[in-house]
């Protein structure tokens, strides 16, 4: 038999699948919390968060607000890594219930003697629990409520805003409702903030015709430094596979000198726990990772789960592998593409719980060494549950990790993906070209289920990834690209130099690379310096200074006269740094037209000033109307405006 509960608790968000997986935050920041809370008749109620951290015993507890029409919001805040369980719980207010119909009756002459007496009675449940000041006038309230000669002074305590004040704090919860138990994970800042920049390190050599070593990464990490980038990945640094190795531009015959492709992971020398032995020894490894520390930057690794046929797995672990009748291993495919020097991994084979557990060891084997981040290579590939197992032993014994997803995949894959634990994810950016599609898409990652629990990473192009709308595009193509990739979302990142030196000669008809650094080694002048490269270091810069462009779901988009113009605004957790950015879309020809400021969300009038102050190119603006006039020419078409009201 149902108990005699009287609150109805629905609709608690956010949630994910009902509960099935936590949402997400970092510290410090805000859980927003809404639910229909709601009760037979006409009562009053009242309503909290319970909140605590995994290491705590006790909940705390954060009053909701009444919105009306049955609906409650309320919050907390997150201020330590790790688990947090919260629930909405409700309940029927007696106390408020009692005041408010006494005052009805009072405003409409009626004597309410008895109504007092009942007050009392409320009053005596909870006195115990008040302050010494809260005791002394709720003792006034019980002499007066019962004492009938001092009827009048007990209407007026009853009427009382501190009775009122105090029957809030002390609410007798009775017949208490109870939501389910949700949970919110909570991720170091990085996790939503981040500048990432790709290079291969065996393209790092100073000389022509020789091959990169972690020490040459040492000489480069001043200049990924400089350019405002925090985060340094690198395609795997595993040995390369000998056996049906790739050529230049991924021919299926290895000429000799030919280097092969990082993915095509293990040889005679070694497996994933393993380092190509040109790159240099470990103590090179853990050299760079020190040294890229002193200079605010954080090593990212590959993680790609499959093997190159000479791998030890395959000799040493056959059963992780499917074999077809004739003795071999299909390699693996993404048609068209082929990849005859990688073999997959047989995820449904009978060995799996050791093959987990391999992969669970080499992720603790290399953050031991002291990586922190890890970019996933096609976890789509990869059964989702063992992302959720691995990615769960990893956070509970190392919770500054964060992995990226790279997974250019459909839709629900890669929001699966996200649901089951990875902290970040590659996105659909890398295709979205037009004013109408990324305001569709933003729309989407910020203002859906998503923006509890899918993390958007921006890339503007990636080794594999030569797209179209870049391959032989001028400057301020990609002056545009990286200004949308750096406004729109928090965590970004580029394939360098490549992408700073507007390399994009492409295969016909595909977006791949021609002589694609994935098969071969590539000499760069680091030093070279561009405009772009200045504009990148600038915006950089800005992203590091701003707090509203270090989140991404707090994002309005703007009315414009012009389908040319994109124009949104931003800002930060407690609107305390407010901006608006516009960007031409055309990066031929110069566009003009007029941007609706979004006077509500600023919290303005018609015709109040308005300060913009251009981050990029120090200019300062007066707007006074809530339309404006804006003119963005392709030599730098975009405005990074900080807002001063």
């Amino acid at each position: 038999m149902q108990n005699q509960q009287r609150v109805v608790i629905d609709k608690v968000s956010p949630q994910i699948n009902c509960g099935k997986f936590y949402i997400k935050r970092v510290v410090g920041e805000i859980v927003n919390v809404d639910a229909n809370i709601l009760v037979d008749g006409h009562d009053l109620i009242g309503a909290s968060i319970l909140y605590k951290h995994e290491s705590e015993t006790n909940f705390h507890e954060a009053r909701m607000t009444y919105l009306g029409n049955d609906e409650w919001n309320g919050h907390f805040m997150v201020e330590k890594q790790g688990f947090y369980s919260y629930m909405v719980e409700g309940w029927v207010d007696h106390g408020l219930n009692w005041q408010y119909g006494i005052e009805r009756k009072i405003e409409d002459g009626q004597h309410v003697n008895s109504e007092l007496l009942e007050g009392a009675e409320y009053i005596k449940r909870f006195i115990e629990d008040v302050d010494n000041e809260e005791k002394a006038f709720l003792n006034e309230c019980l002499n007066t409520f019962t004492y009938s000669n001092r009827y009048d002074e007990g209407v007026n305590f009853a009427k009382s805003k501190t009775l009122n004040d105090i029957f809030y704090k002390y609410p007798v919860k009775e017949l208490l409702a109870t939501s389910s138990e949700l949970h919110v994970y909570v991720d170091r800042y990085k996790a939503r903030f981040s500048t990432w920049y790709e290079f291969f390190p065996r393209s790092a050599a100073e000389h022509p015709g020789q091959h990169g070593t972690f020490k040459d990464c040492e000489r480069i990490l001043p200049r990924v430094s400089e350019m405002g980038f925090d985060t340094l990945y690198f395609p795997p640094i595993h040995p390369i596979g000998e056996v049906n190795r790739k050529g230049k531009n991924n021919t299926t015959n290895a000429a000799e000198g030919d280097v092969g492709s990082p993915w095509g992971i293990g040889s005679q020398h070694g497996g994933h726990k393993a380092i190509h032995p040109d790159l240099g020894s470990l103590d090179d490894f853990k050299g760079l990772i020190n040294r890229a520390a002193e200079h605010g930057i954080e090593i990212a690794m590959d993680f790609a789960l499959q093997a190159a046929p000479d791998h030890p797995w395959v000799k040493e672990h056959p059963k992780w592998f499917k074999w077809r009748p004739d003795g071999t291993v299909q390699y693996a495919e993404n048609p068209p593409k082929k990849y005859q020097d990688i073999l997959p991994i047989y995820w449904e084979g009978s060995d799996y719980k050791n093959l987990w557990q391999e992969c669970l060891d080499t992720l603790v084997y290399w953050i031991k060494l002291g990586i922190n981040i890890f970019r996933v290579d096609n976890p789509h590939t990869k059964p989702f549950h063992f992302w959720n197992w691995v990615i769960s032993e990893i956070k509970k014994d190392y919770p500054d990790v964060l992995f990226l997803a790279e997974a250019f995949t459909k839709p629900k894959v890669m929001q699966q993906l996200a649901k089951q634990g990875f902290t970040q994810s590659y996105t659909y950016f890398t295709w979205r070209d037009s004013k109408h599609e990324f305001i569709e898409y933003l729309t989407e990652l910020t203002k859906t289920d998503q923006k509890d629990y899918m993390r958007p990473n921006f890339w503007p192009n990636t080794p594999d990834i030569n797209p179209y709308h870049l391959q032989g595009a001028n400057e301020s193509k990609f002056i545009q690209r990286y200004a949308l990739a750096a406004t729109l979302s928090s965590n970004i990142g580029i394939y360098g130099p490549v992408f700073e030196q507007m390399i994009s000669d492409a295969l016909p008809g595909r977006e791949e690379y021609h002589n694609s650094e994935k098969y071969q080694i590539t000499h760069y002048d680091w030093y070279k310096e561009t405009k772009l490269s200045r504009i990148i270091t600038k915006i950089n810069a800005v992203r590091h200074q701003q707090k509203a462009l270090q989140q991404t779901n707090n994002i309005e988009f703007c009315d414009t006269d012009n389908d040319q113009l994109l124009a949104f605004y931003k800002w930060s957790d407690h609107k305390d740094n407010e901006m608006l950015i516009i960007i031409s879309m055309d990066h031929y020809y110069t566009q003009k037209g007029n941007v609706r400021l979004p006077i509500q969300s600023l919290g303005i009038n018609p015709g109040h000033r308005v300060q913009l102050n251009d981050l990029l190119t120090g200019s300062s603006y007066n707007w006074h109307n809530e339309w404006n006039y804006v003119e963005l020419h392709p030599t730098l078409p975009f405005h990074i405006f900080l807002l001063n009201k």
